[in-house]
């Protein structure tokens, strides 16, 4: 399988991934003509079709009963005020004439007689299915019930029938009536014949021909944050403006209804499924659905490590396998270059896919689509992680490999207020080793000018752009470099000087020292700050002596001389560039203060 062919769409790497995960009993994956429906009730009869009871279906293992999730022949329920009766299963209205605090209760009555009327049609025309005696007993149960007698079991339908849906079982059977094999093997051959007033043509994800040719892109995709409840569309034509040389609907793109399914149930089983968990995180304002082209134990611990999750983490703690496979893939990361994926999979060429989603009213917009190959991706991850490496300030929670969330988190005030169109790009230069957007530093020179909080995630975030974007930066250390002639850097290591100067004269009683008072000014306009901060600089420097002792004043002046030394003069104005290299050596100098004495900054160079 040709990975260039992989890559060409994310329908055409879903459409391939039906068949891996159909194999896979663990992703419980409907069958074609099927779908997974939440199920709440279930109405037990007796085989002559009388009413055994109306049984509570959820699965109460949880804090709460939830619904079981159930295959279901027939695809999602569709909306609108048309009466569309279901195969064996619906919501109570069509099962029972019966519906919580009715407004419309003739529209329930409508609904009900609709769903009877089409299992008797079936009855009378479908001698397989009338000789069924699950479905016998449902057409016997149609043919006598009345919506009336519904409110002898109103505490049940108003408790956990009041939502989800409800199937039908004989008393004493183990499976459900849609289950058994007269039903199985009506609907399939039903299914398989398709409708055959249905256009036929070439599908543009597969390339097959003569195909029947999907009107409608079922199922919907659930699962996306903010989407629709009922699911949203990623291909979906509804409008007249979107008719054009007599093409409605999905002729505009055409699919093969068998195509439209597979990548549809896919996705969906990764967005919504019983493992979604491991192949669905949140970035941003987009829900990043990834997978690889075989089974890996990469796809088991990829999702937790987006997360933040960590090996000492109190969580991870708890779940052994987790904590051994993150340990695994931290060691991965902190081997040298190169395409090696150790034991997250038997082979480095394994295709790997990451797929971001974002809501759009009914329909869903793809934020970011990657493909590319597990080693690539190690490479590069490796890269990304190479380049934010940077001395912590805090070492027991500043994080070694920081989330993209976190990150991320670092250009708003809050997570809503992250840019949504930053999340994208962000993550693709992960992927695949681009540059990161410019953005991104403005982002965060922004939030420090406004909190000015100058923290190890945001300095590494901006030293990390600095090596992508510009080669002759791609040396930047992880610690003060006192060579660096940078003036950017330069002026931030002076900064942080004056500010050590002054918290050493005056204490740690400050209400605001120079940084909350001029940090925004003296990275962007230095030359009309800096001087008026030299001058306080002689007046602090001389209490510090005072209180500490002439060898820290002699110390001091040598530093802010070993600065100043390498500054032919102070420039009115630095760029986007210079303002993050200002915050690197602002953040490297100042930790240098804090460094433990066996621990020392490089030196000076000699005079």
């Amino acid at each position: 399988m040709s990975t260039a062919l992989l890559d060409s769409s994310p329908l055409l790497a879903l459409d391939r991934l039906y068949d891996r995960l159909a194999d896979d009993a663990r992703y419980e994956l409907a069958r074609p003509g099927y779908s997974t429906q939440k199920v709440s009730f279930c109405v037990l009869l007796q085989p002559d079709g009388s009413l055994a009871t109306i049984q509570d279906e959820r699965d109460p293992s949880g804090k709460k009963p939830l619904p079981r999730l159930l295959a279901l022949p027939g695809q999602a329920k569709p909306s609108g005020q048309g009466l569309n009766p279901c195969f064996l299963w619906d919501n109570s209205a069509y099962l029972l004439g019966y519906k919580a605090e009715d407004e419309k209760p003739e529209r329930t009555a409508k609904a009900f007689a609709s769903f009877r009327q089409r299992h008797l049609d079936l009855a009378a025309t479908e001698p397989g299915l009338s000789a069924d005696p699950g479905f016998a007993a449902v057409c016997a149960f149609l043919r006598a019930w009345t919506p009336e007698r519904a409110a002898e079991h109103k505490t049940a339908l108003d408790d956990f029938a009041a939502t989800g849906f409800g199937v039908f079982r004989l008393v004493g059977a183990h499976g459900y009536v849609h289950e058994s094999p007269a039903v199985s093997a009506y609907w399939q051959r039903v299914e398989l014949a398709g409708d055959p007033a249905a256009p036929r043509g070439q599908c543009l994800v597969t390339g097959e021909t003569d195909q029947p040719l999907a009107l409608l892109v079922e199922p919907a995709i659930k699962g996306v944050k903010d989407a629709q409840a009922g699911g949203a569309k990623i291909i979906s034509f509804n409008c007249d403006a979107f008719t054009s040389y007599g093409k409605d609907q999905g002729l505009n793109s055409p699919l093969s209804q068998a195509t439209a399914f597979r990548h549809a149930t896919a996705l969906n089983a990764l967005l919504a499924g019983p493992r979604s968990r491991l192949h669905r995180v949140q970035i941003g304002d987009a829900t990043t659905v990834f997978w690889t082209g075989a089974p890996t134990e990469f796809e088991n611990v990829f999702a937790a490590f987006l997360e933040g999750h960590t090996p000492e983490d109190e969580k991870t703690a708890q779940d052994e396998p987790l904590r051994d496979r993150l340990r695994a893939f931290f060691d991965v990361l902190r081997q040298g270059g190169g395409r090696d994926v150790g034991a997250l999979a038997a082979d480095s060429a394994t295709p790997f896919y990451v797929l971001g989603l974002s809501p759009n009213a009914a329909r869903l917009s793809v934020r970011y689509w990657q493909a590319g190959t597990l080693g690539g991706l190690v490479e590069n991850l490796r890269d990304h992680f190479a380049a934010l490496r940077l001395v912590r300030a805090r070492p027991d929670s500043d994080p070694e490999f920081p989330a993209a969330w976190l990150l991320l988190r670092q250009t708003a005030r809050e997570s809503k207020d992250i840019p949504p169109l930053l999340a994208g790009p962000f993550l693709r230069a992960i992927l695949t080793g681009a540059p990161y957007p410019a953005t991104l530093a403005t982002a965060v020179l922004g939030r420090i000018r406004a909190d000015h909080d100058v923290n190890y995630l945001r300095v590494a975030l901006l030293k990390a752009f600095l090596i992508r974007s510009h080669h002759q930066l791609a040396n930047l250390p992880m610690s003060l470099d006192t060579t660096r002639a940078e003036p950017g850097y330069r002026l931030g290591r002076l900064f942080a000087a004056l500010e050590m100067t002054q918290l050493d004269a005056l204490g740690l009683k400050l209400n605001a020292t120079i940084r909350d008072r001029f940090y925004s000014a003296a990275s962007a306009t230095p030359a009309s700050v800096f001087p008026r901060l030299l001058r306080t600089y002689q007046h602090h420097l001389t209490k510090a002596a005072a209180e500490r002792g002439q060898g820290m004043k002699v110390n001091r002046e040598k530093l802010v001389q070993e600065i100043l030394g390498g500054l032919p003069d102070i420039p009115a104005h630095l760029a986007l560039e210079g303002q993050s290299l200002f915050a690197l050596g602002y953040y490297h100098q100042r930790q240098a203060f804090f460094a433990k004495a066996e621990e020392p900054a490089n030196p000076a160079p000699a005079a």
